[in-house]
């Protein structure tokens, strides 16, 4: 079964911990795959200033902070 959604972040991150939370909560069918950024160059360069990051299947981004209610609307 391919990913729904990517979160990019990184260990002892607690926004990022929020935002898994607030997945988990608001979309719990979707399967989540944790991403640490450390791990690559090029995402650490593009993303280490800007996480927790979701992204879906289509490409889009949403990027911290969001609530239920903008992942609600990222989702759709």
């Amino acid at each position: 079964m391919p990913t729904d959604l990517i979160l990019y972040g990184t260990i002892a991150c607690h926004l990022c911990e929020e935002a898994e939370t607030l997945v988990s909560q608001t979309a719990p069918t979707l399967s989540l795959t944790k991403v640490d950024i450390v791990d690559d160059e090029h995402l650490f360069a593009t993303y280490r200033y800007s996480i927790p990051v979701l992204k879906d299947r289509q490409g889009r981004e949403l990027f911290w902070p969001f609530d239920a209610n903008a992942l609600k609307e990222f989702l759709s």
